[in-house]
């Protein structure tokens, strides 16, 4: 059976994009997977993340939903929670790779309702569960490709700002994040800053 594991990354962060990913492994490869070292990338160095979402893209089909700051921005304006444009997000992915069973990382506290949810808008077999990526290799490989991909965004964006003392890792409890937002007004914030974040809203 060929099962599709998806995850995100940067869901949080004040700075930056957030990134789905999904990839398909057929069940005759988890243990490669497992000999490969592949678990949930928090777990992993940031250069062991890059070696293996670059062999996991050889190997598998994947595909990733990247959502800028702007347009998560947008689609907050219009309603949609972060809940919601994550779970879109999600379906895209489960629509696009067609798999036969999907394990998925709930966001929703309520994981059964999540799963219902996602069962009822693709037709799919999907079980979503909190935690996912700890529990279902095939989300550990999704894990590490998206943080793989925001990683790489972050380090373009942070290139751009690295003589200003850079831009940190995007989330706001780095100090570092907190005062290269401390640069701006409101008004003045770059295209990747998340406006609609409570950090950066009472700037206002």
């Amino acid at each position: 059976m060929d099962i599709l594991g998806i995850d995100e990354a940067g869901r949080g962060s004040v700075l930056g994009p957030m990134v789905i990913a999904g990839v398909i492994v057929p069940e005759k490869m988890e243990k490669v997977l497992e000999r490969m070292g592949v678990k949930d990338s928090k777990r992993l160095t940031p250069n062991r993340r890059v070696i293996l979402s670059r062999k996991l893209k050889k190997m598998f089909e994947y595909d990733i939903v990247v959502i800028s700051a702007r347009e998560i921005d947008e689609m907050r304006a219009d309603g949609i929670n972060l809940n919601e444009i994550e779970k879109n997000a999600m379906e895209e992915i489960i629509l696009r790779l067609k798999p036969e069973k999907a394990y998925v990382d709930a966001v929703d506290v309520k994981a059964e309702r999540f799963q219902e949810n996602l069962c009822k808008d693709t037709g799919y077999n999907i079980i979503a569960e909190h935690k996912a990526d700890d529990k279902y290799i095939e989300v550990s490989a999704a894990s590490i490709i998206a943080k793989a991909e925001r990683d790489a965004q972050i380090e373009e964006i942070n290139k751009q700002y690295i003589k200003s003392g850079g831009i940190g890792s995007g989330y706001p409890s780095d100090p570092k994040t907190k005062k290269f937002l401390t640069n701006y007004t409101y008004d003045e914030m770059p295209d990747f800053v998340r406006r609609s974040w409570n950090t950066v809203a009472k700037m206002k």
